[in-house]
C-alpha cells in the first residue's frame, strides 16, 4: 500500500490502522503447519546372514520419537521356516528405535517386516545359512583301566551326520590301541568304538586324538598295573575264530590257544593250558600262545558225529602264574568247535 505524503495527519493515520488490521487479519487466517505421526524408516540386522539354531539382533527405526503410551510396531518373517522374530514390540515413549531378536531355523532366505499403524513398513532381508558339521568332543566310558582291559569311547559332532555318514579319523598312543577310525551314521550325532590296553608294569597315560570336519578333540586314558592275576584267551582256527580242526591224521590240532591278553601284577612266567572232549590233554607254555596243539584219536568220542552237526564241542582252559607267586582262577571256553575232518574214523 502506498501513502500520499500530501494527505493530511488523519487520512494518514487511518490508512496505517487499515493496513495493519488488513495484516493481522489475514496472518490469523493462514493454515498452521501440523506434524504427522511418526512412520517407520528403516529396519537394519546387524548381519545379514546367521547359521541355523543361532540368533542376530535387528533395530526398528520411526521418523520421529514415539509419543505417551510408546509406539507398537508389528514384526514379521516372510518364511518362518527359516527364520522367527517376536510379533510385535514397543518403542518407549520419546524414542524412536528399539532392537529384537531373529533367530535362524534353518537354511533359506527371509524378509523381516516392521509395519506401525498398519501404514508404513520396511523390510530386511536375511539369509540362514547350515554350519558345516564338525567334531564336538571324545568322552571315554572311564578314565582308568586295568591293562589288558578295554573301555567304549565316543565321538560327539556339533550336529546330524550327513548323508553317507561322519568317518571320523582316530589314533591312540600306547598303551592304549583303537581303530583307524569310526563312522557316524546318517542323522546321528555320535558313534562308539572300543578303546584296547595293554599290560603294564607301571602306571602309564595313553592319549585318543579323534578329528572330523577340521577340528579335532582328544581324551587320556590312564592304564594302570594288574593287581591280580587275571587268566583270558582265545582260540582262532584256519578260517573263523573259535574252531579248531583235527590235522595230521589226528595227532594235532589246526589252532591256535592265545592268552596274551592274560595280566598279572608280576611277569607272567607260566600259561596252564588243558583241552578235551572225551578225554583232556593239558600243557604248559612259557608264552601266551599254543599252536598246533598235540592230541590222538582219544580226543574224540566214538563215530558217529552227533546228529544234526559236523564239529563236537571242546572245552578249553587256562590258568597263569607270575614272577611273584601269583596265580589267576582257571577260565574256561566251553563252546569251542572241533571239526574232525575225516580223521580218526570220521
Amino acid at each position: 500500500m502506498i501513502i500520499n505524503p500530501r494527505a493530511t495527519p488523519f487520512v494518514t493515520l487511518a490508512t496505517t490502522v487499515v493496513a495493519a488490521v488488513c495484516m493481522i487479519h489475514c496472518s490469523s487466517s493462514a493454515t498452521a503447519p501440523t506434524i504427522g505421526p511418526p512412520t517407520v524408516s528403516g529396519v537394519a540386522l546387524n548381519a545379514t546372514s546367521v547359521v541355523a539354531g543361532s540368533s542376530g539382533q535387528g533395530m526398528v527405526s520411526l521418523t520421529s520419537a514415539a509419543s505417551t503410551g510408546g509406539a507398537t510396531v508389528a514384526l514379521s518373517s516372510s518364511t518362518p521356516a527359516v527364520a522367527t522374530v517376536q510379533p510385535s514390540l514397543t518403542i518407549p515413549a520419546g524414542s524412536s528405535t528399539v532392537a529384537f531378536t531373529v533367530t535362524g531355523v534353518a537354511a533359506g532366505t527371509a524378509t523381516i517386516t516392521a509395519s506401525f499403524n498398519g501404514s508404513s513398513r520396511q523390510s530386511a532381508m536375511l539369509t540362514v545359512t547350515i554350519a558345516p558339521v564338525a567334531l564336538s568332543s571324545i568322552s571315554l566310558s572311564a578314565s582308568s583301566a586295568v591293562g589288558g582291559n578295554t573301555v567304549i569311547g565316543t565321538v560327539t559332532l556339533t550336529a546330524a551326520a550327513p548323508a553317507g555318514g561322519a568317518a571320523v579319523s582316530l589314533t591312540g598312543g600306547d598303551p592304549v590301541t583303537v581303530p583307524v577310525g569310526v563312522t557316524v551314521p546318517t542323522g546321528s550325532a555320535s558313534a562308539t568304538f572300543s578303546v584296547s590296553t595293554r599290560v603294564v608294569n607301571v602306571t602309564m597315560v595313553g592319549t585318543i586324538h579323534a578329528s572330523y570336519g577340521g577340528a579335532s578333540a582328544s581324551a587320556t586314558l590312564s592304564v594302570t598295573q594288574p593287581t591280580v592275576a587275571t587268566a583270558s584267551f582265545g582260540v582262532s582256527g584256519p578260517t573263523e575264530t573259535g574252531t579248531c580242526a583235527m590235522a595230521a591224521n589226528g595227532n594235532t590240532l589246526n589252532c591256535t590257544f592265545n592268552g596274551s591278553t592274560s595280566s598279572a601284577p608280576g611277569t607272567i612266567v607260566a600259561w596252564d593250558w588243558s583241552w578235551g572232549i572225551a578225554t583232556t590233554f593239558r600243557q604248559t607254555t612259557a608264552g601266551p600262545q599254543l599252536t598246533m596243539p598235540a592230541v590222538n584219536c582219544s580226543l574224540l568220542p566214538v563215530p558217529p558225529l552227533p546228529p544234526g552237526n559236523p564239529w563236537f564241542t571242546m572245552i578249553v582252559t587256562l590258568k597263569i602264574h607270575d614272577s611273584l607267586g601269583n596265580v589267576s582262577a582257571e577260565v574256561s571256553d566251553h563252546g569251542v568247535r572241533l571239526l574232525p575232518q575225516g580223521a580218526c574214523g570220521f
